[in-house]
């Protein structure tokens, strides 16, 4: 059993990550700035406290409300693509980022895994493959996650070379995300799963809507899978920046006809323009040949599945 704290618990992936690490019988704490009902079913630690007044050091709140932790899962972040807003994106994602993990190592951690992201990817031609694709993000979301990486990679490899550190290992593990979906993202209002946007618009008796012409491509990850990668990135023997998706990029049309399956409908899309076609990423896909290698990664839900799984769940149209 280890000691582990969350941050972002209360959101949607944080939260279903701590359920899950509570259920294996592991001392959970979570970080969040809100309670929100995702976490209503948890019965370990929370602490509702920004995270720039938890690594500040003046007020020594790691010490007095969190205490000693074995691994770090940082969940917490702006994750609007639509904010244009650069120096608060940088600040959250990326400067309050290195100070937790610097805090936390200095604390005793040793296991870091956090969230990263395919929009680091941005207008990069697909498959994206860690280390060879570019990187060329579109928007100040994507731009932060990429330097959040940089200094990741940097940080682990100071802390691998570093002879002081050279009987107490650090291990970052890197979780590039793409489009998750699955229970207890209600929440995240237009930020939602498009598959949850989707199913509320038909389940609701509308038209479901999306960009012509239908055929742009996304992967699509259930939430217990991205739950499984967190748990497999712990486990890690050495640090690394994976990506975390399917390998199996499907149509928006395809999404919607899924949905009318389990839902019992026959709605038909209704197609409109896309407002922003130069930030707009038209194709998602994900080799997944390295997440196996690094840390024995490998989805075991695909589209149909998971949408299936989400609609048993009770949430798809909660």
């Amino acid at each position: 059993m280890a000691r582990v704290l969350v941050t972002g618990g209360t959101g949607f992936v944080g939260s279903n990550l701590a359920l899950e690490l509570e259920k294996q019988e592991h001392e959970v704490i979570i970080l969040d700035e809100k309670s929100r009902d995702t976490s209503k079913d948890f019965k370990g630690k929370k602490i509702i406290q920004p995270l720039e007044e938890i690594v500040d050091p003046t007020t020594h709140y790691w010490d007095s409300l969190i205490g000693p932790v074995d691994i770090l899962f940082h969940q917490a972040a702006i994750t609007d693509t639509y904010i244009t807003n650069i120096a608060e994106m940088f600040r959250v994602n990326l400067h309050l980022s290195m100070d937790l993990f610097e805090l936390a190592v200095k604390k005793g951690c040793r296991k870091i895994v956090y969230a990263s992201s395919t929009a680091v990817y941005g207008d990069s031609k697909a498959p994206y493959k860690e280390g060879v694709t570019k990187k060329a993000p579109i928007n100040p979301y994507g731009s932060s996650k990429m330097a959040l990486d940089q200094f990741a990679s940097g940080f682990s490899s100071y802390h691998a070379s570093n002879k002081d550190w050279k009987d107490q290992k650090v291990i970052v593990v890197g979780l590039r995300y793409s489009n998750v979906y699955g229970p207890r993202e209600k929440h995240k209002g237009n930020m939602a799963s498009m598959i949850y946007q989707l199913a509320q618009q038909i389940s609701s008796g509308k038209n479901p809507r999306i960009f012509k012409d239908g055929e742009q491509e996304r992967e699509f990850n259930y939430i217990d899978d991205v739950v499984r990668a967190n748990f497999l990135a712990a486990e890690a023997k050495e640090s690394c920046i994976v990506n975390c998706g399917t390998g199996k990029p499907v149509s928006f049309n395809r999404i919607i006809e899924l949905l009318n399956k389990v839902l019992g409908t026959d709605k038909k899309p209704e197609y409109f323009d896309n407002p922003n076609p130069k930030t707009y990423q038209s194709r998602i896909e994900c080799d997944m040949s390295l997440a196996k290698a690094k840390i024995g990664f490998e989805p075991r839900f695909d589209i149909e599945s998971g949408i299936k799984a989400y609609f048993e769940s009770g949430f798809l149209t909660a």
